[in-house]
């Protein structure tokens, strides 16, 4: 399929913050040319013909969003434990339910998760969670990037299931790749954690995990270990590949120092740490100390929402109150951690930019919709008054999978609703 999108503002995210007035032409699942607008003469005489011609109507195309943490499954689980801190939130409610469910359920959950993906413009998800082989199969299913990482804890499962899954799941087919990870220090024996290091080593991975979510995790980690969580895990040479964390609340200056020698990532996931109550992530402090900053939505029902705009404009908003600095963390460093940041923490490099044989990864932004009027300022208008409803389109992979509240992921949304819903009635308290 070769398509052309023209009539469009562009927003390539390739180091440039401007848009310019052009076109992109996609060939199969790659980007073929981005630039200004060409005549219909000369795409004749350059031999060129689409399947699709679009007019853009002067909306704006840039990079779709990488949701660098998530747990895709619990769509679920949405509202079902509300308005308790994160311990009591898991242990009490969360846990419980997920010892009942199948790995059919996830699967059905997840399809649920992708509707609500492609619709805000997440066409990649970095996805930690029970049974990724089920995510991944209703990813690539459905049309979008799944990239895996191990949730392993002393629960399960068993140490050799990593290795299998890391095998299996890194298909090399552009939809599935997994990393090493495990769900969190206080949830891991320090045996296990060794494990897993030696693990990532032969395999040459990056690891990633929660880390720091809250003040008691970190507290907690320092009793037993003497230790911060980032210090254990350096200590345990687990960052030789890179890797990153999870939420990174309440890092050290030291951690901090652990961090930038090891280029780790930190995805911020300030939706579920505001419901939960667990703090502010210091954001611009760790831009400023040149630490790669990600965004992720965490999972739908600590947020309980897969949204990125919501995420884009609480990083910057809650960074202004952290700092009391209303200047803290400009709309184009956000778009950056949604988009570019974002893809290469997950290993996606050619879906990051906008650029000739980058992937075709792209979302049309309706500025025809009274939030994002008057254009005085386009990129800030996107993260402080974006809003899912200003995704139009929705492109994986030179596919369309959303445009003007139409699916076309190769299954009925009704049906994934009525699915979802049965499954949580018989699993309610």
């Amino acid at each position: 399929m070769n398509t052309r999108l023209y009539n469009a503002r562009i927003l390539t995210m390739d180091g440039k913050y401007d848009l310019f007035d052009g076109e992109i032409w996609v060939e199969g699942t790659k980007i073929s040319y981005v630039g200004k607008s060409v005549s219909d003469e000369e795409i004749a005489k350059k031999g060129i013909s689409f399947d699709v011609s679009k007019d853009c109507a002067g909306n704006v195309l840039m990079p779709s969003f990488k949701d660098a943490h998530t747990h895709s499954a619990m769509t679920g689980m949405r509202s079902y434990a509300d308005d308790m801190p994160l311990w009591e939130w898991l242990s009490t409610k969360i846990f419980p339910l997920e010892a009942k469910l199948t790995a059919e359920d996830m699967y059905e959950f997840v399809r649920l998760a992708i509707l609500e993906y492609v619709s805000g413009g997440i066409t990649g998800v970095f996805d930690m969670y029970m049974h990724p082989e089920e995510t991944a199969r209703a990813c690539e299913e459905m049309g979008i990037r799944f990239v895996g990482c191990c949730d392993i804890n002393k629960f399960g499962p068993d140490i050799s299931e990593v290795e299998k899954r890391f095998e299996a799941l890194n298909k090399n087919n552009g939809f599935s790749s997994y990393i090493i990870g495990f769900h969190a220090e206080y949830t891991c024996t320090r045996e296990l954690l060794a494990q897993l290091s030696e693990i990532a080593a032969k395999y040459k991975s990056p690891v990633f995990t929660h880390n720091s979510e809250t003040r008691k995790e970190v507290d907690e980690c320092i009793e037993r270990h003497k230790m911060t969580p980032t210090q254990l895990f350096e200590s345990l040479d687990m960052f030789k590949y890179g890797g990153g964390g999870y939420h990174c609340v309440y890092l050290s200056d030291e951690d901090i120092e652990i961090f930038k020698k090891h280029d780790l990532t930190v995805v911020t996931n300030p939706g579920s740490n505001t419901k939960l109550a667990s703090g502010i992530a210091p954001v611009s402090r760790y831009l400023k100390e040149g630490i790669r900053v990600a965004i992720g939505t965490d999972g739908p029902s600590s947020n309980n929402c897969l949204d990125m705009f919501r995420e884009m404009f609480l990083v910057t908003g809650l960074a202004k109150l952290h700092d009391m600095d209303a200047a803290a963390v400009v709309p184009t460093e956000v778009l950056k951690m949604a988009t570019v940041n974002g893809a290469r923490c997950m290993g996606l490099n050619d879906c990051d930019v906008l650029a000739v044989g980058k992937k075709a990864d792209i979302i049309m932004i309706d500025l025809c919709q009274p939030n994002m009027q008057p254009l005085n300022n386009i990129v800030d208008n996107i993260v402080y008054s974006g809003s899912k409803t200003n995704i139009k389109m929705t492109m994986c992979d030179g596919k369309i999978l959303y445009e003007d509240g139409k699916y076309n992921v190769g299954a009925d949304p009704e049906k994934i609703y009525s699915k979802a819903n049965e499954l949580m009635a018989k699993y309610k308290d």
